[in-house]
């Protein structure tokens, strides 16, 4: 994994602490007003972030106290950041440099194209950036937030997109948040069950797998050029959701390391031998 993304721009912003508010009935979770932005690089520990986020979808599946799944949803986002919803949806995290935002089908915007003030309001439902946007250009007044400030220099070879998402004021929707953990879920059991019962399905059982499957499409991060030492390719990972996505999807097709769901106690796990098939805790109890 390392040598497959050696060159990366995949650095995130998580904050020292999240909360949960409303805005009418829809529930976001967004910074604190005191939390302090931390940057990592969520690929030095790309096998926990993808298991959490698995083993979250699962939860989420099978809860049946809210209040529990709340909180597991927030500690997830304090452990990591908030997805990045804004530079991931469109059809590319540049679409401040468009007169509107385009958007492909999705699981949370009907609309195929908006007003790029409209799209933004998605996102900053409490206290809006100070952005003006006159066709194809724009502008953002940065607040006196010294730590702000300094966010935005350490992100100034990223798109807007990704700044602004990275700002204190930026918040996400609990339930497109929990729609997403949930989907992964389900296409690592969908792949996982299929293998496991393979021998016995039926031609029809078959091919309904292979159809839930089908309709898993991550997109593709983008990558440039850079003149090094020599032509080197760089991936750009433009949101924590890209991320885990892509991560994702090489974990589930690595035959070396197979990811697997222990028999046991439901937890998803990446096994150290291929013929694993506890889980390293229940295989200690």
């Amino acid at each position: 994994m390392k040598n497959l993304f050696e060159h990366t721009s995949s650095a995130w912003v998580r904050y020292s602490c999240y909360e949960y508010r409303k805005s009418g009935n829809i529930l976001y979770i967004t910074p604190t007003e005191d939390s302090s932005p931390i940057l990592y690089d969520p690929l030095n520990d790309y096998e926990s972030l993808v298991l959490d986020a698995l083993n979250l979808g699962r939860l989420a599946a099978r809860a049946d106290r809210a209040d529990q799944l709340q909180s597991e949803v927030l500690e997830f986002v304090q452990k990591y950041g908030l997805l990045g919803f804004m530079p991931a949806l469109p059809t590319t995290p540049d679409f401040m440099e468009y007169e509107q935002v385009y958007l492909p089908k999705n699981h949370f915007i009907r609309e195929e194209v908006m007003q790029t003030e409209d799209y933004l309001r998605l996102f900053f439902p409490f206290d809006s950036p100070d952005v003006v946007k006159r066709g194809v250009q724009s502008r953002w007044n940065i607040s006196d937030d010294k730590s702000m400030m300094a966010l935005a220099m350490a992100l100034a070879d990223r798109p807007m997109s990704v700044n602004l998402c990275c700002q204190r004021q930026y918040s996400e929707r609990y339930d497109w948040i929990l729609q997403v953990l949930q989907d992964w879920a389900f296409t690592f059991l969908t792949s996982f069950l299929y293998y496991l019962d393979e021998k016995r399905m039926d031609d029809l059982s078959r091919e309904l797998f292979q159809k839930g499957m089908s309709a898993f499409g991550g997109s593709a991060p983008t990558y440039h050029i850079e003149l090094r030492e020599r032509p080197t390719m760089v991936w750009d990972f433009h949101s924590l959701l890209l991320q885990v996505q892509m991560l994702f999807s090489i974990m589930l097709t690595d035959q070396a390391s197979p990811m697997r769901c222990c028999p046991s106690c439901g937890k998803v796990f990446v096994a150290e031998n291929r013929n694993d098939e506890l889980c390293p805790e229940c295989r200690l109890r």
